[in-house]
């Protein structure tokens, strides 16, 4: 299955993200930020990093990209598509996803191993995990503080959309003050994923904390060849 990995100027984790793709059994396809179309991809992943203008509003500036004038009706319309950290911005804020993130609360950058429950593991992008089963992965970000008001909030949680949770310190707190202790939601249909931790960090023996991102990747291959037998 082909996956789409998107490179915005300032990009950091696109190979990485590409080659967790591979690592899993899967085609990775570049997509460039200038692209206007998606080349027949099956999926799409947003990678962390950064992207132009983000000194500006993270991921203000990457939502006018061309490849988001073909990439917000194809998600609308069903196509997979993960946000990883900035990618998750950019999907805030182009609307494919509610909500927004924001300076961590304690105002420092992080780089730390992360655990998170599994809180829906229906959508496109998390049917190989479990409700409630803990994973770890790598969490690096500076603007990771995921808000929304109240009423969005609750219809989130209302509607079974938070799909991952930090699991809070013994204090209460999760790593970068995040309301409700969100790490990642879904959009209604479920196809479209965002989440501040980096899974693509955890998908090969040796380079990251544990094996637990593999799921991300295998679940959206079974997705995809879910999709093309009923075709």
């Amino acid at each position: 299955m082909r996956i789409g990995v998107v490179t915005f100027p300032g990009s950091l984790d696109d190979r990485d993200a590409a080659r967790a793709v591979r690592a899993c059994g899967g085609e990775s396809v570049p997509l460039w930020h200038g692209d206007d179309d998606l080349r027949g991809v099956d999926a799409v992943i947003l990678p962390g990093g950064f992207s132009y203008g983000d000194y500006l509003r993270c991921g203000a500036i990457a939502r006018f990209a061309p490849v988001m004038d073909v990439l917000v009706p194809a998600a609308q319309g069903g196509l997979p598509v993960l946000g990883i950290c900035n990618g998750f911005q950019v999907l805030t804020e182009s609307h494919l996803l509610p909500g927004a993130l924001i300076r961590n609360d304690h105002r420092k950058f992080n780089c730390v191993d992360t655990r998170l429950v599994v809180e829906n593991a229906s959508t496109a992008w998390t049917s190989d995990y479990e409700a409630g089963q803990e994973i770890t992965i790598v969490l690096k970000n500076g603007e990771g503080g995921f808000v929304a008001d109240d009423q969005t909030l609750d219809m989130l949680e209302g509607e079974g959309r938070v799909v991952f949770r930090y699991v809070p310190d013994a204090d209460g707190r999760n790593p970068n003050g995040s309301y409700r202790h969100i790490a990642g939601i879904t959009n209604e249909r479920g196809n479209v994923v965002g989440l501040m931790p980096h899974p693509e960090h955890a998908v090969e023996e040796g380079y990251g904390p544990t094996l637990d991102g593999r799921g991300f990747f295998t679940s959206i291959l079974t997705h995809a060849l879910e999709t093309a037998a009923k075709a």
